[in-house]
């Protein structure tokens, strides 16, 4: 179709018109092919012709044709609208001969697409808001296609892209994320060596031998004289009520019975005598042990002449003793029994001596300052304080008996 056609004689029907003529081919079809009609302008039906329809398909012989002649420019009329859409086979048809023959543009295929701007400082979220606000500020240049691409980034394929949740934006300056490799080569280094976890290891046993010193030493100071108080409180109020109801004491006392009650109105002190020396029985329970048993079997305070022995904590359970270095010569230590009350006054205290010292208990006894027999009274405990390295040693000498009958003698009044 890129030969020349011979110019026509009659302008009557498609086919007939001169290809020079202007709009030859566009006052039949429209316009250009595909594009809309102009409006005011009517397609006209050309007039019935014999010759035309004996050569409906081909090239028409023409009696007369003159030989071949330049097509005649078109003349350049101005279009009201550019098309809206052009069609596949955009151009005039049937445009001179004189003017080279242009390709059909599609847009769709040709059109220049402006990529979204690259993130920020490697952050894929601030690229992102980045190629949002574009699209917002105005529609996507480019064709259909483009257009197309431009709606599936913004709403997703089906619109599920719409509906999902902004991500939180990232901090700035956030570190890009790391690869598989590296990730796992800085957690083999994060990954403690031997000696830490040795130091560790100690540490945590150090750690956990402080708690349980902690625990014991809070047991032994203050769990020790609850406990304790207790138990002695319980056993001075049953041998009151014994003694009230009329009761009598046996002549022997087992070991750990409660038979007398001690007094030492300076201190503050009082707690049950029991017979006997034991740690389990008597001593741990808060009361004052008589030295009954063996060799160190002392006289009881109802005797005619003897040294009444005592022994008892100095610190935890219960402690009666902790303070007997305070007591100055003069001061009255009192044993209530049933039916008496024996007032003693302090006379001498041996600050240190050892544990086998048993010549502190003797009926007269050594380093007291006693010189003949008499009715006394020993208080024996340990020394230094929190040890059972040595022990302290206090004496007294009786002043007063008095009966129950008569009530309590001054030194309990006062």
């Amino acid at each position: 179709m890129t030969a020349l056609r011979p110019e026509r004689e009659s302008d009557t029907s498609y086919g007939q018109q001169s290809y020079g003529v202007p709009g030859a081919s566009e006052d039949w079809s429209g316009g250009a092919y595909g594009a809309a009609p102009r409006p005011g302008r009517q397609p006209q039906t050309p007039p019935y012709s014999p010759e035309a329809q004996a050569y409906p398909g081909g090239p028409e012989p023409q009696p007369h044709a003159p030989g071949p002649q330049p097509h005649a420019p078109q003349q350049p009329r101005p279009q009201p609208q550019p098309p809206a859409e052009p069609g596949p086979h955009a151009g005039s048809y049937g445009a001179g001969a004189g003017e080279p023959f242009l390709p059909p543009v599609d847009e769709e295929t040709v059109a220049l697409r402006i990529p979204d701007p690259p993130p920020s400082n490697g952050d894929p979220v601030a690229g992102s808001r980045a190629a949002s606000r574009a699209r917002r500020d105005g529609p996507a240049p480019g064709g259909r296609a483009a257009r197309r691409k431009a709606a599936k980034r913004r709403h997703g394929r089906h619109g599920s892209a719409a509906e999902a949740p902004t991500a939180a934006p990232a901090r700035e300056g956030a570190p890009a994320p790391l690869s598989r490799v590296e990730a796992r080569r800085q957690a083999r280094a994060r990954k403690p060596g031997a000696a830490v976890v040795a130091s560790r290891a100690i540490g945590e046993v150090f750690i956990t031998t402080g708690v349980l010193m902690l625990l014991f030493v809070t047991y032994q100071l203050w769990w020790t004289n609850v406990r304790a108080h207790a138990q002695a409180g319980k056993e001075a109020s049953s041998l009151q009520n014994d003694w009230a109801s009329g009761k009598r004491n046996p002549g022997a006392f087992e070991p750990g019975q409660g038979f007398a009650i001690l007094h030492i109105p300076k201190l503050d002190v009082v707690v049950p005598i029991a017979e006997g020396t034991s740690s389990k029985g008597v001593l741990d329970r808060g009361m004052v042990g008589h030295y009954a048993e063996g060799a160190l079997k002392t006289a009881m305070p109802g005797d005619k002449t003897g040294n009444f022995g005592l022994a008892g904590h100095r610190n935890t359970h219960g402690e009666p003793f902790r303070y007997i270095n305070r007591l100055t010569p003069g001061d009255p230590i009192v044993v209530e029994t049933q039916d008496e009350y024996y007032v003693y006054k302090m006379a001498s205290i041996l600050p240190v001596t050892s544990p086998s010292n048993t010549s502190v208990l003797n009926p007269i006894p050594a380093g007291s300052g006693f010189t003949k027999p008499g009715r006394y009274i020993t208080l024996t405990t340990c020394t230094p304080e929190f040890t059972s390295k040595y022990r302290m040693i206090v004496w007294g000498k009786m002043v007063e008996e008095r009966p129950r009958s008569k009530g309590k003698p001054d030194a309990l009044v006062n």
